[in-house]
């Protein structure tokens, strides 16, 4: 997070999700992200645009929210690997990035070495639910900058 010049903003159905498991590692991380004010907790206010994006798309509330307040704030890419979110990312015109592609992203801009780049990416295979052959594609990006 350290590494992004943008503002992070989650809304409150995130942080809930996210932060649900409190002791697990990743609920920590942003749990204190969340206190040293590295990313924003929002409130929605379009809730009509939440409904029925969640009822369109048969998105959860996490994503849903996400998706509504990505798009009532201006220049906000939405970063999510879940694969009806990027449908209802695609179809609404919303910008968006995934884990995958924000650890290309870092790699290319030297951010993270090639070393770290190739670890965090099999965890991300072996954690994730992504095709083989986007992961093989990652890997080839790793091999190129």
């Amino acid at each position: 997070m350290d590494a992004v010049n943008e503002p992070i903003v989650i809304p409150k159905a995130v942080e809930r999700e996210s932060c649900e498991e409190k002791a697990s590692w990743d609920a920590l991380v942003i749990q204190r992200a969340i206190r040293e004010k590295r990313i924003t907790v929002k409130t929605l206010k379009a809730a009509k645009l939440f409904q029925k994006v969640r009822q369109d798309f048969g998105l959860g509330q996490g994503e849903g929210e996400a998706i509504a307040l990505a798009s009532t704030e201006k220049g906000a890419v939405l970063a999510t690997d879940d694969r009806r979110a990027i449908l209802a990312c695609r179809l609404l015109k919303i910008p968006y990035t995934t884990a995958i592609g924000i650890l290309i992203r870092m790699y290319q801009k030297g951010i993270m070495s090639k070393d770290a780049a190739s670890v965090k990416l099999d965890a991300l295979g072996k954690l994730g639910r992504y095709r083989r052959e986007l992961l093989l594609d990652a890997k080839a990006k790793l091999e190129v900058r």
